[in-house]
């Protein structure tokens, strides 16, 4: 995935299907950085992870 799609994912108001290794996962936030992005599992479990973007997957 690139910087301009998680923008466009971020800014969304539409619930937009994205994985990171085959799970589930909202993205939380853009980082800085412009190459990573926080991200938690869908799910019950609220735990934050920083992954590269361009490992994002979306359905």
């Amino acid at each position: 995935m690139d910087v301009r799609r998680v923008k466009q994912i971020l800014s969304s108001s539409a619930e937009i299907e994205v994985t990171y290794n085959g799970a589930d996962v909202w993205i939380d936030s853009l980082n800085e950085d412009g190459r990573t992005a926080t991200v938690h599992l869908r799910g019950p479990l609220e735990e934050r992870t920083i992954v590269e973007i361009d490992e994002l997957e979306e359905k």
